[in-house]
Parts: structure tokens; C-alpha cells; sequence
């Protein structure tokens, strides 16, 4: 539960930035690398953009075993009794099973809903963030319809492919 508050400031933001470590990528400081994860009302005049991303569970379990996939709404930032806190808004997704798909190799997952069928949301600390992940849609046999516009696919499908080889940093991070 959220405590209530008056007379502060709650200041949203469009963006964050991960910062992260990728040991197989010495090309930066010391293998650092950065990337800027969006939650925004409209991208480029368009559609919103909400960003799917890792945050870590369990930093004893290897791979996506020590992950939770996540949606991110919104960013936002408060001060409550001289205390800074950076959140985010997002949408769990749970995972369909204990092991990857065995004809992918790729993890699978479902976002996560309430009994009355509204999405199972939650507010969390942005140092849990580990960094953006890329999902995609499970079609099935059935084609997609021709004018499908990939602002539709996370109301299109019912469960995703978290996807292990969108970069070789995802790759070292979700097997």
C-alpha cells in the first residue's frame, strides 16, 4: 500500500535510462552499456510506446530464472518524508512454465491478470530494473490480419516469446 500524502510533488517522466553491465561486450567502460527504456502517450506523433523490460527477482537463480518480465505505463518520482523515490508503473507477465519452450529454446509468458480480468499491475523501485526486454507475439497457425500494426500485439496475443536474441547482451541475460 501507498502511504497518503499531501503537499508533494509527483513528477512523471517519459523515459528511463538502464545502465547495466554486459561482461561480453568490453567495447565500453569496462563492458557498461546503457540503453533508454520509454513509456510514453505517443511516440513520434503515433501510437503509445510502452516498453517491456527484466526486473530482477532472484539474483541466485541464473538466466530468466531470477527475472520477472514486465510492461512499464508509466515513470515517476516523489519525495516522501526527505526520501527520493524513482518508481515505475508496469504490468507483470508471469511465465507459462518453469523451462523455455522446447521447440524455441525462448521463455514464455503471459501478462498477468486480476479475477475481474483487469491487468495485475504494480508499482516497483527503478534499481529493480535490470534493462528493456523484447517480447513477441505467439500467432499460432492462424495469420495475422492484413492490416495488423505492431501497436496492436500486446492486445493481439494472449502469450509472448521473451526473446533471447534480440542482442547478444538479452542473450547472456535470458537463456
Amino acid at each position: 500500500m501507498c502511504p497518503q500524502f499531501t503537499g508533494h510533488a509527483v513528477y512523471a517522466y517519459h523515459s528511463a535510462v538502464a545502465t547495466f553491465h554486459a561482461p561480453s561486450d568490453l567495447s565500453g567502460i569496462h563492458g557498461m552499456r546503457r540503453e533508454r527504456i520509454r513509456a510514453v502517450l505517443s511516440w513520434r506523433h503515433g501510437p503509445p510506446r510502452y516498453d517491456c523490460i527484466f526486473v530482477e527477482h532472484d539474483v541466485n537463480q541464473d538466466g530468466f530464472q531470477g527475472l520477472h518480465a514486465a510492461r512499464v505505463f508509466l515513470f515517476f518520482s516523489f519525495k516522501y518524508r526527505f526520501i527520493y523515490y524513482p518508481c515505475a508503473l508496469i504490468q507483470w507477465f508471469s511465465p507459462v512454465d518453469d523451462e523455455p519452450c522446447d521447440d524455441t529454446g525462448l521463455w514464455v509468458v503471459e501478462p498477468e491478470y486480476l479475477p475481474d480480468d483487469t491487468p495485475f499491475m504494480a508499482v516497483i523501485h527503478l534499481d529493480c530494473i535490470l534493462r528493456g526486454a523484447h517480447l513477441i507475439g505467439m500467432a499460432g497457425k492462424e495469420f495475422l490480419p492484413q492490416h495488423f500494426s505492431f501497436h496492436d500485439t500486446f492486445d493481439a496475443f494472449q502469450a509472448f516469446y521473451i526473446n533471447k536474441y534480440a542482442d547478444h547482451h538479452s542473450n547472456e541475460i535470458a537463456f
